[in-house]
């Protein structure tokens, strides 16, 4: 509702300034799906499709793909209603809806994962594809911060409804957007994740959060987010499994990693001391190097 009022992020208006977009050099427009996919690709050999978390982009890969484009033919996607792709038709911003997104755009790519990374949100949708679509049935699913299960707590019972109330009312992406805007905003947001971040990615997480395109797409997202039908098949997923867990993050507690472990005994678990929810932009290197030796590399 309200999409009119709200036009997504421009590619054409940031694609020019390469020092500021992080490998905006390998950007490329896709449709697929009835959505227009900024997509990201590096690289050379195996698939791997890079999926971010909730308000970010394909940006939160900066670090890693370089590194990782010397292993396989990486896929950075931004999510459906995120940065510059279009946020599609009704329930595209669903669970099910964003990856039956993706299986259209790898489809449209004629490339197939071998391996999926996902951070956070990113991760369910991973999750989600592997109980779901037999192409990625064997893939090597990796979550950053993985959240597979309902968040505990007030946030299990308010996070929806309060996003669907946001979603709904045509001020609250703009008010959202103008707040972002402010100095020092966004920083603070990002300590309250348990994460710190360099100028180079507050000024990206700045860019997004204070475009109200970009904004009503997550709100919209998280309205329509339900992980518990997910959670209640965990169990099911039988790809091989590896988690990299920061020690303080403060968006999905940490000891959920370990209970989502109790469901998925196959799974392989690392906790980085010292490292917040957003782990991997923290320390690229290190994630990069514990994607690839969850690879085998």
């Amino acid at each position: 509702m309200f999409d009119s009022f709200y036009p997504g992020m421009a590619w054409a208006d940031h694609q020019a300034h390469s020092g500021i977009w992080p490998h905006a050099q390998h950007s490329r427009l896709v449709q697929a799906g009835g959505i227009q996919w900024h997509v990201q690709q590096m690289g050379q050999g195996p698939c791997m499709l890079l999926l971010h978390g909730t308000g970010s982009g394909n940006f939160s890969w900066r670090g890693l793909l370089p590194t990782l484009a010397q292993h396989f033919t990486v896929v950075a996607p931004d999510l459906p209603g995120h940065a510059f792709t279009s946020r599609g038709p009704e329930g595209a911003l669903s669970l099910p809806g964003m990856a039956e997104g993706l299986r259209a755009l790898m489809l449209q790519l004629n490339l197939t994962p071998q391996v999926i990374v996902g951070h956070s949100a990113g991760a369910a949708i991973a999750a989600h594809m592997a109980l779901h679509f037999d192409s990625v049935s064997r893939s090597t699913l990796i979550g950053l911060n993985p959240a597979w299960l309902p968040l505990p707590g007030v946030a299990s019972w308010l996070f929806g409804p309060a996003a669907k109330l946001a979603a709904l009312n045509p001020l609250s992406a703009w008010a959202t957007a103008k707040l972002a805007a402010k100095p020092g905003a966004v920083a603070e947001w990002i300590a309250r994740t348990g994460s710190s971040l360099d100028a180079q990615g507050i000024d990206l997480y700045t860019r997004v959060l204070s475009d109200s395109g970009h904004v009503h797409g997550v709100l919209s997202m998280m309205a329509a987010w339900r992980l518990k039908p997910l959670a209640a098949r965990l169990h099911e997923i039988r790809n091989p499994v590896f988690m990299h867990i920061g020690a303080q993050d403060q968006t999905v507690p940490p000891a959920l990693a370990d209970e989502a472990c109790q469901r998925l005994p196959q799974a392989r678990l690392h906790v980085q001391a010292g490292l917040g929810h957003l782990a991997h932009e923290q320390d690229p290197a290190g994630t990069a190097s514990f994607i690839l030796r969850s690879c085998g590399i």
